[in-house]
């Protein structure tokens, strides 16, 4: 066991203290809400695109999916497939109407069809699952944290939720974007070393790994059979991925929020579609890392297959790398909460308090505002991190996470389609088919796999919208 020394400490420490100072750095100059949230809508697509990927696979790539092939196969890859085809139907469904107008959250959408109840009510949901999905996030990154410093878990969050604060709460969305870009190179250079280190660790190198995982069937990455518990099948990937990436990067404003920091909506598209495309090949090298993980450790049982990797890192690598990989690990963590905590403040500041307060058009106020929701939401999600402690035993943070998500995203789905696909139904025929939707998906989540959530809760969701919008009254109004 090699362990963390002090050259270790000086590179995470370093690699901490200039992130947040740099972030922090990149907010100068902020007039109002605009440029707090939405970067002045002016952002490069490129950054865009690479903090696109880095929010939404973060910690959980880096930890959590090494571990889901150390435990299985590479059938998850075939999630991406769908990935990708989902962003594609956002690109030209969902974002010209997005681009239509001025819109300061992808909520906004909904009131300008809707009404301002469905924009709130939507929002509200959007709050939930994002502070619940992400309080595991957070959880999952304290865990090499812990392991290194022997902190407790409460101790190892806090101190993770501080440092990403400081840096969102003066660098707005630019420091984030900008941030984000960087990190997701660092922790794709981390998986690439921990892919060299295990090359020389393992006896006979990659060639072994890849002969072993082969004969123990974990080599398989399509799953034809037809069974609706089973969460990784090609019906599933494809048709379920798709589906989730519709909810997901169509509706939830954790995403839409950077889509909307572009120059114009081809610039957007260009971002969407190309996350896409790195998406899959991130998810293929932490899926091959894992296979590497369990010739290493002889598939060797651990009380979770989120602390695999972490160990390895900790336990295996050369001084001053271990430092690098273990900045990765953060690097993931803090693009992911830093995403969070803005576009939960955006939503509060936009949805609910300007509306409430009667400020839609004044930036300096909903500058202040933001600010202030950016340090309540931060501490809320380190509470919901803590709280997830006594529920983590055995289980992978990254399928807890979108199952979470994917529970209510075929509601939203279902009522932007609504929204965007027909002008019948009204506010009350919206919200009536999300809560039919969500509630179905929440009875029937037993009965199947979550990358059947998003398409049986979205394809609900529609049909009772659309159907409550038929019956005379103010449901189709």
């Amino acid at each position: 066991m090699i362990g963390f020394t002090t050259l270790d400490l000086a590179v995470l420490v370093l690699y901490l203290v200039a992130t947040t100072a740099w972030g922090a750095w990149l907010g100068r100059g902020q007039k109002g809400g605009t440029d707090y949230f939405l970067g002045s809508r002016s952002l490069p697509w490129v950054a865009v695109m690479l903090s696109v990927v880095a929010t939404e696979t973060s910690t959980l790539t880096f930890l959590s999916v090494p571990g889901v092939s150390y435990a299985g196969s590479l059938v998850f890859l075939q999630l991406t497939l769908g990935y990708l085809t989902g962003r594609i139907v956002v690109s030209f469904v969902f974002l010209p109407a997005y681009y239509r107008g001025e819109l300061t959250t992808a909520y906004a959408l909904l009131e300008a069809r809707f009404g301002l109840g469905a924009r709130r009510f939507t929002s509200g949901i959007f709050m939930l699952t994002r502070l619940l999905a992400d309080s595991v996030r957070l959880f999952a990154t304290a865990i090499p944290l812990a392991l290194i410093t022997g902190w407790p878990y409460p101790t190892s969050i806090a101190v993770i939720g501080v440092l990403t604060v400081i840096y969102t709460y003066f660098g707005g969305i630019k420091a984030v974007v900008w941030v984000d870009a960087v990190q997701m190179s660092l922790y794709l250079v981390g998986a690439i070393v921990a892919i060299a280190a295990i090359q020389m660790a393992v006896p006979g190198g990659w060639s072994e790994v890849i002969v072993s995982a082969d004969i123990a069937g974990k080599m398989q990455v399509l799953d034809f059979s037809w069974n609706l518990t089973t969460p990784y099948t090609i019906w599933a990937g494809v048709l379920g991925g798709a589906v989730f990436t519709m909810a997901s990067h169509g509706t939830d404003q954790l995403i839409v929020q950077r889509l909307l920091t572009c120059r114009d909506q081809r610039s957007a598209q260009k971002a969407l579609i190309g996350s896409g495309v790195v998406v899959i090949f991130q998810f293929m090298v932490f899926l091959v890392l894992g296979l590497g993980l369990w010739s290493f450790y002889g598939g060797r049982d651990f009380d979770s297959t989120d602390a695999i990797f972490a160990t390895f890192i900790v336990e295996q690598l050369p001084p001053g790398v271990t430092g690098l990989l273990i900045a990765g690990v953060f690097a993931a963590a803090m693009s992911s909460l830093s995403s969070s905590i803005n576009s939960l403040a955006s939503a509060s500041a936009y949805d609910y308090w300007a509306p409430f307060v009667g400020a839609r058009d004044d930036e300096a106020r909903i500058l202040r505002a933001g600010k202030v929701f950016t340090l309540i939401w931060a501490a809320l999600l380190i509470g919901g991190a803590i709280t997830f402690i006594p529920l983590s035993q055995g289980t992978s943070a990254v399928e807890v996470a979108l199952g979470v998500a994917a529970l209510v995203y075929g509601g939203l789905l279902g009522v932007f389609a609504l929204g965007v696909l027909t002008k019948r139904p009204g506010q009350r025929a919206a919200i009536f088919g999300i809560v039919v939707g969500i509630g179905t998906v929440t009875l029937m989540k037993g009965m199947m796999a979550w990358p059947w959530y998003v398409p049986v809760g979205a394809s609900v969701t529609l049909a009772a919208g659309w159907l409550a919008g038929m019956l005379p009254g103010p449901a189709r109004d």
